[in-house]
C-alpha cells in the first residue's frame, strides 16, 4: 500500500481561484449548522464570473473560486503547502494497483443537518461521470472506472489503469467537491437557487445569501471537519463587471481584498499605493488560442476541408506571434512569454516551440509562415474568425487580443475577424463549435505537468474542439501511471514534441497570480494550492 502523499510532485505555480465582493455583513446568522462571528464580514472582490454551483457543470476559476469554500474534499491541500492530504478523509490510500481506499472521518454533516457518508461520496462521482457536462471537469476522471462504498465510511475508486500518479490530487480539484444526494440531482445540472435553499454545503463556509454574479454572503460553517483550519469571520462576495471600479474600490477601503483581475495598469499603479499592499503568488497561469479541429479555416466540417492545409494554418499563425510584444505592450512583464504546453518551472516543460516555429530564437517570423502555407497550396491572405471574452481573463484581453489580430494581418498572410462574447455566453458557445478559433486561459487545479495535458489533449478533452491523436492519447494514459520519474519526463517532454506539431492550442503567455488588500487584512494566502481561500483572512 502506498501512501497518498508519494503521489505530489509540486513545482511552483500559481494559485487558482478568484472570489468576489460586497456590501458589509454584521453578525449575519445562518442555520442548519452555520455560525457567524461578530464584527464586519471580510470583503473580497473580483471580475471573475460564475458558471454555475454546481460541481458537475462548471470547470472554470470563477465558479471553483465559490466550491472552494463551501465543499468539502476527500484531499486538499493546507495553506502554504503544495501537498495534498486527507482533509473530510480519516486516510487515503492505494489499496491495490488499481485500488484507491479512502475512510471518511466520523460524525460527517452538510450545513443542512444530513449526514455526508460514502454514498454521498459515490453519488458525486457518479453523477460527474453520467451528466459529462461539456464545460463540467469529468475529463480529470478519465481514469476512473467505478467507485464502491461498501459501508458508511469506506469508498473504493476503481481505477482503469495502475499506479495512477496524479488521482489523490484530481481528489483535490474541481472533480473533487462532494455534494448532497438528498439535494443535488443525479443526472442533470442542479439549479443554484436549489443548492443554496438545500444548504447542500460542508466546507469551511455556507452560504447565507445568493444573487448570481452579483452578492454571495458566506457565514462560517462549524460543522466542517477537514484538514484546514475553521473559519472565523463572514465573508462577502461581489462580481465587479469593470475592473476599474475593482481598483477604485480596494484604493478607497470600500473592499477588503480585490482578487482577478485587475489590469497590468492598475496593479502597477496600486503598488505605489501606500494603502493598500499587493501580493504576488507563484505563476502556472497560462494563456493559449485554441483551434476548433471542425470549423478553423479547412477544418473537418468545412466547404474546403483539408487537414494538411488546417494544420499549415495553425502552424502560420504560431510563426507570427510575438510573445515579448504581447507580455512587454500589454502586460507590462506581470506575463512571460510561454514556448510549450507546460509552464516553466514544472517538471517536464520544455521550450519545443521557441526553435520549431518563427525566426527559431522565440520571435515572429513571416517569412516562415508564408513558405509553411505556400508549401501546402494555401491561398492567401487566409480569413480567420477569432474570438475572445471581455470579461473573463482580466481587462486587457481586448488589447491583447488587438495586438494578436495586428500580428497575424501585418504579416498579410492573414485577414483576422476579431469578435468578442461576455464569459457566461462564450463558455456554451465554445463547445457549441460557434468559434473557429477562441481565446482560453488556464489556472491550473494542481502543480503537475499531468494537468497542462490530460484536459486538453486526451481524445474526450475539456476542450470539445474534436482534436484526437491517438498516439498523444496513449502516451498522456502512459505518464499518468509511470512511477519512474525520469521516465515519465521523458513521457511528458515527448508529448509536448507531439502536441507542437499538431497545435491543437498555441500557448504564448505564462503568468503569476496577484492580489491586492488594504494595509489592515492580514491572510491573504497565494501559494501552490490553486485555491484562494476566505477563511485566513482576517483585518
Amino acid at each position: 500500500m502506498t501512501p497518498a502523499s508519494t503521489f505530489t510532485r509540486r513545482s511552483l505555480t500559481l494559485v487558482a481561484g478568484g472570489a468576489a465582493f460586497a456590501l458589509a455583513l454584521t453578525g449575519c446568522a445562518g442555520s442548519g449548522g452555520d455560525s457567524s462571528s461578530s464584527g464586519d464580514a471580510i470583503i473580497v472582490g473580483t471580475t471573475d464570473k460564475v458558471t454555475t454551483l454546481d460541481p458537475a457543470g462548471s470547470y472554470d476559476n470563477g465558479s471553483f473560486a465559490v466550491m472552494n469554500q463551501v465543499f468539502p474534499f476527500l484531499m486538499n491541500t493546507p495553506y502554504g503547502s503544495p501537498d495534498v492530504e486527507p482533509d473530510i478523509a480519516e486516510s487515503a490510500e492505494f489499496t491495490a494497483p488499481t485500488e484507491y481506499t479512502v475512510k471518511l472521518k466520523e460524525g460527517l454533516t452538510f450545513a443542512n443537518g444530513n449526514e455526508l457518508t460514502s454514498s454521498d461520496v459515490k453519488f458525486s462521482f457518479d453523477r460527474d461521470l453520467a451528466i459529462a457536462d461539456p464545460n463540467g471537469p469529468s475529463s480529470l476522471l478519465y481514469n476512473l472506472d467505478s467507485v464502491e462504498a461498501p459501508d458508511d465510511l469506506t469508498v473504493v475508486f476503481k481505477l482503469k489503469s495502475p499506479d495512477d500518479q496524479v488521482f489523490p490530487q484530481i481528489l483535490s480539484s474541481p472533480a473533487g467537491p462532494i455534494v448532497d444526494e438528498e439535494v443535488f440531482s443525479a443526472d442533470s445540472i442542479t439549479p443554484d437557487a436549489d443548492i443554496v435553499k438545500g444548504k447542500a454545503f460542508a466546507g469551511q463556509y455556507s452560504i447565507d445569501s445568493y444573487d448570481f454574479n452579483n452578492l454571495i454572503s458566506y457565514v462560517p460553517f462549524d460543522g466542517y471537519q477537514g484538514v484546514l483550519p475553521p473559519a472565523e469571520s463572514p465573508v462577502q462576495a461581489k462580481y465587479y463587471a469593470d475592473s476599474s471600479n475593482l481598483k477604485l474600490d480596494v484604493q478607497e477601503g470600500n473592499i477588503d481584498v480585490a482578487f482577478r483581475s485587475l489590469s497590468a495598469t492598475d496593479v502597477d499603479d496600486l503598488s505605489g499605493n501606500d494603502k493598500v499592499k499587493v501580493y504576488d503568488g507563484p505563476g502556472g497561469e497560462i494563456r493559449y488560442i485554441t483551434f476548433n479541429f471542425n470549423t478553423q479555416p479547412f477544418g473537418a466540417t468545412t466547404a474546403e476541408a483539408d487537414p494538411a492545409k488546417a494544420t499549415a494554418v495553425r502552424q502560420a499563425v504560431a510563426d507570427l506571434i510575438d510573445r515579448d510584444e504581447i507580455a512587454d505592450q500589454v502586460y507590462k512583464g506581470t506575463y512571460t512569454p510561454l514556448y510549450s504546453f507546460v509552464p516553466a518551472g514544472l517538471t517536464g516543460a520544455t521550450e519545443v516551440m521557441k526553435e520549431l516555429y518563427g525566426d527559431g530564437d522565440g520571435g515572429p517570423s513571416a517569412d516562415k509562415a508564408k513558405a509553411t502555407l505556400e508549401a501546402v497550396g494555401v491561398t492567401t491572405p487566409v480569413e480567420l474568425n477569432l474570438q475572445y471574452s471581455p470579461d473573463h481573463y482580466g481587462p486587457s484581453s481586448g488589447d491583447e487580443y488587438a495586438l494578436i489580430k495586428d500580428q497575424l494581418e501585418s504579416s498579410g498572410l492573414f485577414t483576422v475577424n476579431l469578435q468578442s462574447t461576455e464569459w457566461v455566453q462564450y463558455a456554451k458557445d465554445r463547445t457549441a463549435d460557434l468559434y473557429p478559433a477562441y481565446q482560453l486561459g488556464w489556472f491550473p487545479d494542481y502543480s503537475d505537468a499531468d494537468n497542462y495535458l490530460t484536459p486538453f489533449f486526451l481524445t474526450e478533452n475539456f476542450l470539445g474542439n474534436h482534436y484526437d491523436n491517438t498516439e498523444v492519447n496513449d502516451l498522456i494514459l502512459k505518464q499518468a501511471s509511470t512511477p519512474d520519474a525520469a521516465e515519465r519526463q521523458s513521457i511528458i517532454e515527448e508529448i509536448q514534441a507531439k502536441e507542437a506539431v499538431d497545435l491543437s492550442t498555441v500557448p504564448y503567455l505564462q503568468g503569476a497570480q496577484v492580489a491586492v488588500a488594504g494595509t489592515d487584512v492580514d491572510g491573504v494566502t497565494l501559494d501552490a494550492s490553486f485555491k484562494f481561500r476566505y477563511a485566513p483572512l482576517t483585518k
